[in-house]
């Protein structure tokens, strides 16, 4: 019988590695040994298909017969399971359904500048992940618009999620760490942001986390991650040095990708473009289902890519807001107390997709 979690690994092998492996099932298993109630052989053949759109870079280089969980969980004779060290503050169905794409217009040349940084990273990230000219969006309306003639498969979303995630988790950890020991040397309190960008920084390599439970990336990604990750950290770390406001800025701006990535993902799933993940018989990590603490009847993998969406909507309005904020003195509205005031309240940052501007959220 085929698990779930090696099920999930076959999705970006070649169509030889899933040959050898059709094979050697169905002489060892009878005819309709199952696995998540599908004959072996109904299980495979679709893969098969989609395997073969994606010939041209082996994003998964393991053998068929080493393929396992990428990150087992490790025994200890004392230990039995470590928490995250952020919980999940969770999100109800409606907050999730209310995320939408949506652009900050630049409004200074600095802005300009960041929104084009992003451009130019997006188009070096379609060409990475191999996205088709008949896959792309209206250029016009780059960062809202999710229809395109041909959708990706979900081995290119794979890929194009782990890379994008591993890339998302580097700008709060760089940011963190100099307000960290800018409040060292400074001697004075930090007001807040250290938090709230250090658990950005795990929220998005939760995102990773739970992704690479579903593939195992092979030497080629792995040398692209490990490539942008280098140029990516010391960017970010002379930039945050120079302009903390254009760098939040940056990072808001990437944040409006990462929606729109993840709002045409859940836009295809719902069209039954990736008939995989359309399964409802299709399991998520129980990673996903722990962190998100979500719950019975709401764990198809629609339900985990809204959720991350959701995440990814809360740093969208955080770092625009932060941007607009003086970064020296101003203390962190999103986790400050406010005073009694019903038109003035903590701000939720996911309904506010452009950012707070100082004076809404400071006065």
């Amino acid at each position: 019988m085929i698990s779930a979690r090696t099920s999930n690994h076959i999705c970006l092998c070649c169509p030889k590695q899933t040959a050898r492996i059709t094979k050697a099932v169905l002489s060892s298993r009878p005819a309709y040994s199952t696995g998540l109630g599908y004959p072996v052989a109904l299980r495979l053949s679709p893969i098969v298909s989609q395997s073969s759109s994606c010939r041209p870079r082996s994003f998964s280089t393991s053998r068929p017969d080493h393929l396992k969980d990428f990150f087992p969980v490790k025994e200890t004779a004392y230990i039995r399971k470590t928490p995250p060290a952020w919980p999940h503050h969770g999100y109800t169905e409606g907050e999730m359904l209310a995320v939408v794409p949506q652009h900050r217009k630049p409004g200074s040349v600095s802005d300009w500048l960041a929104w084009k940084l992003v451009r130019l990273c997006r188009w070096g990230t379609d060409i990475a992940t191999g996205i088709k000219p008949e896959q792309q969006v209206d250029k016009s309306n780059p960062t809202t618009a999710v229809a395109a003639q041909k959708p990706l498969t979900e081995a290119q979303w794979l890929v194009r999620f782990i890379f994008l995630e591993s890339i998302a988790g580097v700008p709060g950890m760089v940011a963190g760490m100099l307000r960290h020991l800018e409040s060292l040397r400074r001697l004075k309190r930090d007001n807040g942001w250290i938090e709230t960008l250090l658990e950005e920084s795990y929220n998005e390599r939760m995102h990773l986390l739970t992704f690479m439970k579903m593939c195992e990336p092979g030497w080629f990604m792995k040398t692209m991650i490990l490539g942008a990750q280098g140029v990516f950290f010391n960017a970010m770390f002379l930039s945050y040095l120079i302009s903390p406001s254009i760098t939040h800025r940056f990072v808001g701006y990437l944040e409006e990708e990462a929606v729109h990535t993840y709002t045409r993902c859940i836009r295809e799933i719902e069209q039954g473009d990736l008939p995989k993940w359309s399964d409802p018989n299709f399991q998520i990590p129980d990673l996903a289902v722990t962190y998100w603490r979500m719950p019975e009847g709401k764990q198809t993998m629609r339900d985990l890519i809204l959720y991350i969406r959701a995440d990814e909507a809360v740093h969208r309005g955080v770092n625009h807001t932060l941007s607009n904020l003086n970064h020296k003195e101003d203390p962190n509205p999103f986790v400050s107390d406010y005073k009694c005031d019903a038109d003035h309240q903590r701000p939720n940052p996911a309904l506010k997709p452009t950012g707070f501007e100082r004076s809404e959220v400071i006065g």
